[in-house]
């Protein structure tokens, strides 16, 4: 398909800053998640979770639990249903992962699910997994990080590259640079949190003895695709027998991108119970067996001639990964396409620890790679004399370092130039703790950021019903993020239809496949399918109007005909026209249907494509306290055509704050004798509150981009987390003239 976008007929509706057309069933309650559906004879499950970090279930005593008043079932390794693969999800993550589904007594990470109760109510299902008695062989567990680098090895991809990356000679690069800096940079193990907990409901419906057995599942997920996969794989269902449902997700961050175990262990009591079962994870579960971005080790080289160009680059990753899967945080890829240099190696290691497998969270890689690299960048050119924005200029690449492909489009040099203006950042004193508010340090800092912009196949469906609606289709996903808005704007700019006539429906595997929403990729990839079925339903209904003698159409040219806000009329006399309906009810009632597929092109190959963006930030540090408040950030984008100024606006912002709580609030915090997270609640985990958040400037520059897809849209939901630790860390050197290099920012590390 060519990359190249087409004109789109009727009102201009793409870009306009739309409220949420799901914001009313939001805010009345009619919006259902997960949790909320109700189903004939639905039960109630609880999972009870492992005490220790490694070793086997030596005993595991029930009977008192399965004789508790309403207590229907007590899952465990002994009577659990055999499953074909030990624990395999059968499915390429992030859609499928190793699974603890009760198929031994093993135990491998402290929080691993052990038991399931289902009982007629949550508070019988409570108090008898209360009553469930386990007696462990404990074994020596790996939590400590520093014992388990020493044996820490290669993976075999990071994300979907190689590992390992080098160009030119990295020593020879070093040797001949003029100043340079040597530095190790971490940042912890962190949690997701959304505001809904992971949840499933199970029906089974049919007999599971001749293969016609249907199985539906409510899951709070961002694939409902992928679950589909992997849940068909387990129970050795066709594909077409799993029905995955997912209309609204509250909050996922990269954690729902996977069938995790409780998913399937509903499936497998439900069969058994024969009724719908329901476990919602309680939140001290949610860190143990659904992910969470793990912590790293960052060894940074950077060296720089005289002139502030770079010479050499090397960067080496250490994270840690579970006992169970290798996962990778890819936290050196942003180094390999961001700078120029003539020199660069990089390199990722894993670590094994008795401690549940990490997932993607927002930005994975990229977010916490680029508090390493910024923060270097940064100083290095303190080191060098040079400003940071003019010593990232004059190491900015023209072409990506990596691949040597030219960039589709990049914005960078605007995002610094709007950035820089809007903060003020002419008025900065370079020297460290020469800025002050009263008796507070005044620090300003800065940092890029970037993205890719991924695309993945996606299809969609339109109908245009006989009453003038029409009805969007596809099976993607909304977290919050404004999805069902966007694909209703595109949607009604094709079709030229005013956007209260058009409805789009998502979270259902009997919809068009469309990509789990990750990687900031379901705009861009999702968009372009809508785009081109409702173009084509346009085209029929035009169609049919230039075919009818009573239609204002009749036998009318193609550059004569206008559907606009869901009136046909010839150009040449607008005041002869007809609704959509009336032309349709003509014809019987007659309903027009069009599906349509998008994928990437050639294009992929010829370019390389990334969202860029400039991060500013001002922190007070009171000298005594070491109390940090950031009052103002401001972000810089290039993120293609963005679809809806409002939800975009939100999408970035948020991002923003996510990056401050990583600078200065998360981290999860492991009991280092049991592996099991000491601030596993909402009340000692710290994320950024309304308190803590001051002015948030938003820019986003003109950007455009013919080869992304047909739109120029480019995904936005996790460039805006991308680069803001870096920044409120230069911010606090500039302040203090204290170089943190851990994180969070505590006031402990300034005293």
């Amino acid at each position: 398909m060519t990359p190249n976008p087409q004109p789109i007929p009727g009102r201009d509706l793409v870009g306009q800053p739309v409220d949420r057309v799901d914001g009313l069933a939001k805010v009345t309650g009619t919006a259902l998640y997960t949790a909320e559906h109700g189903l004939p004879g639905l039960t109630h499950a609880v999972l009870v979770t492992s005490t220790i970090a490694s070793g086997r279930i030596v005993t595991i005593h029930t009977a008192q639990a399965e004789k508790m008043r309403g207590v229907l079932l007590v899952m465990t390794h002994l009577n659990a249903p055999r499953l074909a693969e030990k624990g395999q999800a059968g499915v390429v993550p992030p859609a499928g992962r190793i699974l603890n589904l009760l198929q031994d007594g093993q135990v491998l990470y402290n929080n691993q699910p052990v038991a399931l109760v289902v009982a007629d109510s949550l508070e019988h299902a409570q108090d008898a997994a209360r009553a469930v008695r386990i007696v462990y062989a404990a074994a020596r567990a790996e939590l400590d990080f520093n014992q388990a680098k020493a044996a820490c090895y290669a993976p075999k991809k990071a994300r979907d590259q190689a590992a390992d990356s080098a160009r030119g000679d990295d020593s020879a690069g070093w040797n001949s640079a003029s100043c340079g800096v040597d530095v190790i940079y971490r940042t912890p193990m962190e949690h997701h949190n959304p505001m809904e907990p992971h949840a499933t409901i199970a029906h089974w419906e049919g007999d599971q003895r001749d293969q016609r057995d249907q199985l539906t599942l409510y899951d709070s997920t961002q694939n409902v695709s992928g679950v589909r996969a992997t849940v068909a794989m387990r129970f050795g269902l066709p594909p077409g027998n799993v029905r995955v449902i997912c209309p609204f997700v509250g909050g996922g961050f990269g954690s729902k991108g996977s069938a995790w175990s409780h998913v399937v262990l509903a499936a497998m009591a439900s069969r058994q119970v024969g009724r719908p079962v329901k476990p919602v994870l309680e939140r001290s579960q949610m860190f143990g067996m659904v992910g969470y971005r793990p912590l790293t080790e960052q060894h940074l080289r950077l060296g720089a001639a005289a002139d502030g160009r770079l010479t050499a680059m090397r960067h080496d990753v250490i994270a840690n990964t579970s006992c169970m899967e290798d996962w990778m945080e890819p936290a050196a890829l942003i180094t390999r396409m961001l700078y120029r240099s003539d020199s660069q190696e990089t390199s990722h290691r894993l670590a094994r620890l008795n401690i549940g497998t990490p997932t993607f969270t927002r930005g994975p890689g990229i977010t916490s790679g680029s508090f390493a690299l910024e923060c270097a960048m940064d100083e290095l050119a303190y080191v060098a004399k040079l400003d940071p924005i003019a010593f990232r200029l004059r190491n900015e690449a023209d072409r990506d370092p990596g691949n040597g492909l030219p960039w589709s489009s990049k914005a960078l040099r605007q995002c610094y130039a709007a950035g820089a203006e809007r903060f003020g950042w002419a008025g900065r004193d370079p020297l460290p703790r020469s800025m002050r508010d009263g008796h507070l340090l005044v620090g300003w800092g800065m940092a890029s950021a970037t993205y890719p912009a991924h695309r993945s196949p996606a299809s969609a469906r339109v109908s245009i019903l006989p009453d003038g609606l029409a009805l969007v289709q596809s099976g993607t996903h909304d977290l919050g993020t404004g999805t069902y808005t966007v694909m209703s704007q595109i949607a009604a700019e094709a079709l030229g239809l005013p956007l209260a006539k058009v409805r789009f429906e998502l979270g259902d595997t009997r919809l068009p496949v469309a990509p789990g929403a990750g990687g900031s990729q379901s705009v861009a990839s999702v968009g372009p399918a809508v785009q081109a079925a409702a173009l084509a339903a346009r085209e029929k209904l035009l169609a049919l109007a230039q075919a009818d003698p009573e239609s204002p159409l009749y036998s009318a040219g193609p550059e004569e005909m206008i559907l606009e806000a869901g009136w046909l009329f010839r150009k040449s006399s607008p005041q002869r026209r007809e609704g959509v309906a009336a032309l349709l009810a003509r014809h019987g009632g007659l309903s027009l249907e069009a599906t349509r597929d998008s994928r990437s092109g050639a294009e992929r190959e010829a370019f390389s494509m990334h969202s860029f963006g400039a991060v500013f930030a001002e922190v007070h540090v009171d000298p005594e306290l070491g109390i940090i408040t950031v009052p103002r950030l401001v972000g810089a984008y290039g993120v293609g055509r963005l679809m809806n100024r409002k939800t975009g606006h939100s999408q970035l912002m948020g991002g923003m704050v996510w990056g401050l709580g990583m600078a200065l609030l998360e981290k999860t915090e492991m009991d280092p004798r049991t592996g099991r997270a000491v601030n596993a609640n909402l009340a000692d985990y710290h994320v950024p509150t309304n308190a803590d958040i001051h002015a948030i400037d938003i820019i986003v520059v003109d950007e455009n981009d013919p080869h992304i897809n047909s739109l120029g849209a480019k995904g936005i939901g996790e460039i805006g987390a991308v680069g803001v630790a870096a920044a409120i860390g230069n911010a606090v050197f500039h302040a203090t003239g204290k170089r943190i290099r851990d994180l969070p920012i505590t006031l402990d590390q300034l005293i």
